[in-house]
């Protein structure tokens, strides 16, 4: 068995690097049959497709690089599956109820899958729909651009000792360069051009609510510590365009394709639930 297993290996590594060169340099026809046996073992055909597909996913977990020396490697645990997997069938571990389960599982999850790809390359959004999506997402649209300054603090109380020297005539600029936590202080705490979207919350709501030239009466929590805010300009700015947003849009109608082509399978489906089953568990569950 060692001998014959050793000898597979050099044959595996040889079909693997034919296999795999021929997906890309040779036409479909000079490629080996999927079906065709790299191997049996203990009488058990193992299909070329089987290895393949086992070494492929192993190239791509370990981003390793076709060779002769991984070849062997990926066959020799190969083996060591296959022949654990004989002996879990030898033992009856298949028969578990557990194990039945799980498997079907995995099958159905996989076919699910395929499925879903299958349906996402024949229902591609059409210009129509995307035009469609980006007006009614973008077309009406007004969008304010803020410049501003902040100055991030640990404490509250220190927030409120920096507005008090803001409100004496204090330099925001030199504040910040000198106090600030933030990646910005050693800039005067500039923020630059920002969409209300691109900050959090509360520091939104703050900006949202100045005039521009002040800054703000009481600090502003974050997650990231306590705010002083300068707001210095406001812009309107233009949508984005169609391209800018194309991926984001795309994503978006296929993800209600897809609901409505599950929605439309679901209404297709005949259902038929075991009432007495579902009685019984759900008067188990109440005891």
């Amino acid at each position: 068995m060692k001998k014959s297993l050793r000898s597979l290996c050099g044959l595996a590594g040889l079909l693997a690097a034919t296999s795999l060169a021929a997906q890309d340099a040779a036409p479909p026809a000079a490629m080996p049959d999927p079906d065709t046996a790299i191997a049996s073992i203990n009488d058990q055909p193992i299909s070329l497709g089987l290895f393949r597909l086992f070494y492929s996913e192993r190239l791509r977990q370990q981003n390793a690089e076709n060779s002769p020396t991984f070849q062997n490697q990926a066959f020799n645990e190969f083996v060591n599956i296959v022949v654990t997997a004989q002996n879990a069938v030898e033992k009856g571990l298949d028969k578990d109820p557990n194990v039945r389960n799980l498997l079907e599982l995995q099958r159905l999850q996989l076919l699910s899958r395929l499925a879903l790809q299958e349906a996402s390359r024949t229902l591609t959004p059409t210009e129509e729909a995307l035009q469609k999506a980006y007006d009614e997402r973008y077309g009406q649209e007004k969008r304010k651009e803020y410049k501003a300054r902040h100055i991030l603090v640990k404490t509250e109380d220190e927030a409120k000792k920096l507005i008090q020297v803001l409100d004496d005539g204090g330099d925001f600029k030199e504040l910040a360069k000198t106090h600030s936590l933030g990646p910005t202080g050693k800039n005067g705490g500039d923020l630059g051009w920002f969409d209300a979207k691109q900050m959090v919350k509360p520091f939104t709501e703050a900006v949202e609510a100045m005039s521009p030239g002040s800054h703000t009466k009481a600090p502003v929590q974050t997650q990231f510590g306590w705010h002083v805010i300068r707001l210095e300009e406001t812009r309107e700015a233009d949508p984005p365009s169609l391209e800018a947003v194309r991926g984001e849009l795309s994503l978006g109608l296929q993800r209600d394709t897809l609901s409505r082509f599950i929605g439309e399978l679901r209404e297709r489906a005949k259902l038929d639930l075991n009432d007495e089953l579902i009685k019984s568990d759900g008067a188990e569950t109440a005891k």
